[in-house]
Protein backbone atom coordinates (compact mmCIF):
# COMPACT_ATOMS: atom_id res chain seq x y z
CA UNK A 1 0.00 0.00 0.00
CA UNK A 2 1.17 3.30 -0.76
CA UNK A 3 1.35 6.16 2.07
CA UNK A 4 0.50 9.67 0.44
CA UNK A 5 1.56 12.86 1.77
CA UNK A 6 -1.14 15.31 2.53
CA UNK A 7 -0.96 18.03 -0.58
CA UNK A 8 1.21 15.81 -2.79
CA UNK A 9 0.06 14.76 -6.16
CA UNK A 10 -0.73 11.37 -7.04
CA UNK A 11 0.55 10.64 -10.64
CA UNK A 12 -2.62 9.05 -11.76
CA UNK A 13 -4.39 12.28 -10.36
CA UNK A 14 -6.13 14.13 -13.24
CA UNK A 15 -4.34 17.84 -14.09
CA UNK A 16 -5.61 20.51 -11.97
CA UNK A 17 -8.31 22.32 -13.83
CA UNK A 18 -10.07 25.36 -13.26
CA UNK A 19 -13.57 25.56 -11.16
CA UNK A 20 -16.74 25.10 -13.06
CA UNK A 21 -18.43 27.17 -10.05
CA UNK A 22 -16.14 29.92 -10.76
CA UNK A 23 -16.21 29.98 -14.52
CA UNK A 24 -20.53 29.79 -13.95
CA UNK A 25 -19.74 32.52 -11.36
CA UNK A 26 -17.80 34.80 -13.65
CA UNK A 27 -20.05 34.41 -16.32
CA UNK A 28 -23.39 35.40 -13.94
CA UNK A 29 -21.83 38.23 -12.79
CA UNK A 30 -20.97 39.71 -16.68
CA UNK A 31 -24.95 39.20 -17.58
CA UNK A 32 -25.52 41.09 -13.87
CA UNK A 33 -23.54 43.76 -14.71
CA UNK A 34 -25.40 43.91 -18.39
CA UNK A 35 -28.37 43.74 -16.97
CA UNK A 36 -27.96 45.98 -13.83
CA UNK A 37 -29.52 49.25 -15.40
CA UNK A 38 -32.78 47.54 -16.38
CA UNK A 39 -33.12 45.99 -12.67
CA UNK A 40 -32.53 42.60 -14.34
CA UNK A 41 -29.13 42.16 -12.81
CA UNK A 42 -29.88 41.91 -9.16
CA UNK A 43 -30.03 37.90 -8.97
CA UNK A 44 -28.05 37.03 -11.45
CA UNK A 45 -25.38 39.28 -9.14
CA UNK A 46 -26.60 37.08 -5.95
CA UNK A 47 -26.54 34.00 -7.45
CA UNK A 48 -22.54 35.00 -8.74
CA UNK A 49 -21.94 36.16 -4.79
CA UNK A 50 -23.12 32.89 -3.56
CA UNK A 51 -21.16 30.74 -5.52
CA UNK A 52 -18.23 32.74 -5.49
CA UNK A 53 -18.16 31.53 -1.97
CA UNK A 54 -18.98 27.54 -2.80
CA UNK A 55 -16.23 27.89 -5.17
CA UNK A 56 -13.76 29.26 -3.14
CA UNK A 57 -14.48 26.49 -0.28
CA UNK A 58 -14.40 23.93 -3.07
CA UNK A 59 -10.65 25.30 -4.22
CA UNK A 60 -9.59 25.59 -0.85
CA UNK A 61 -10.78 21.79 -0.17
CA UNK A 62 -9.05 20.83 -3.46
CA UNK A 63 -5.48 21.27 -2.68
CA UNK A 64 -4.36 23.01 -5.86
CA UNK A 65 -6.66 20.16 -8.19
CA UNK A 66 -8.75 23.26 -8.67
CA UNK A 67 -7.83 26.51 -10.07
CA UNK A 68 -8.74 30.12 -10.03
CA UNK A 69 -8.45 31.53 -6.43
CA UNK A 70 -6.74 34.59 -8.30
CA UNK A 71 -10.40 35.43 -10.54
CA UNK A 72 -12.53 34.88 -6.71
CA UNK A 73 -12.22 38.79 -6.25
CA UNK A 74 -12.93 40.16 -9.59
CA UNK A 75 -16.41 37.95 -9.32
CA UNK A 76 -17.38 39.35 -6.14
CA UNK A 77 -16.63 42.91 -7.16
CA UNK A 78 -18.41 42.50 -10.76
CA UNK A 79 -21.87 41.51 -8.89
CA UNK A 80 -21.26 43.83 -6.19
CA UNK A 81 -20.89 46.96 -9.00
CA UNK A 82 -24.09 45.54 -10.59
CA UNK A 83 -25.51 45.42 -7.08
CA UNK A 84 -25.12 48.71 -6.68
CA UNK A 85 -25.97 49.80 -9.84
CA UNK A 86 -29.60 48.02 -9.30
CA UNK A 87 -29.82 49.68 -6.36
CA UNK A 88 -29.45 52.81 -7.89
CA UNK A 89 -31.49 52.81 -10.71
CA UNK A 90 -34.17 51.51 -8.29
CA UNK A 91 -33.28 54.67 -6.40
CA UNK A 92 -33.77 56.98 -8.98
CA UNK A 93 -37.04 55.86 -10.51
CA UNK A 94 -38.52 56.29 -6.33
CA UNK A 95 -37.28 59.74 -6.87
CA UNK A 96 -38.70 60.38 -10.02
CA UNK A 97 -42.08 59.13 -8.13
CA UNK A 98 -42.17 60.79 -5.45
CA UNK A 99 -41.05 64.27 -7.38
CA UNK A 100 -44.08 63.30 -9.68
CA UNK A 101 -46.34 63.04 -6.77
CA UNK A 102 -45.27 66.13 -5.22
CA UNK A 103 -45.61 67.68 -8.28
CA UNK A 104 -49.44 66.70 -8.33
CA UNK A 105 -49.80 67.19 -4.91
CA UNK A 106 -51.97 70.47 -4.63
CA UNK A 107 -53.70 69.61 -7.80
CA UNK A 108 -58.08 68.96 -7.54
CA UNK A 109 -58.48 65.37 -7.46
CA UNK A 110 -61.75 65.96 -9.76
CA UNK A 111 -61.63 66.43 -13.46
CA UNK A 112 -61.44 69.83 -15.45
CA UNK A 113 -65.31 69.50 -16.22
CA UNK A 114 -66.35 69.98 -12.40
CA UNK A 115 -67.31 73.51 -11.45
CA UNK A 116 -65.90 74.75 -7.95
CA UNK A 117 -66.33 77.61 -6.38
CA UNK A 118 -63.45 80.04 -4.81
Amino acid sequence: MVQMQRGVRHPDDPEPVESTKLVAARLLAGVAVALSPFIGGAIPALIALMLARQAEADIRASEGFLLGASQLASVRRLSRIALLITAAVILAALLVWVIGLARHAGAPTYGGDVAHSA
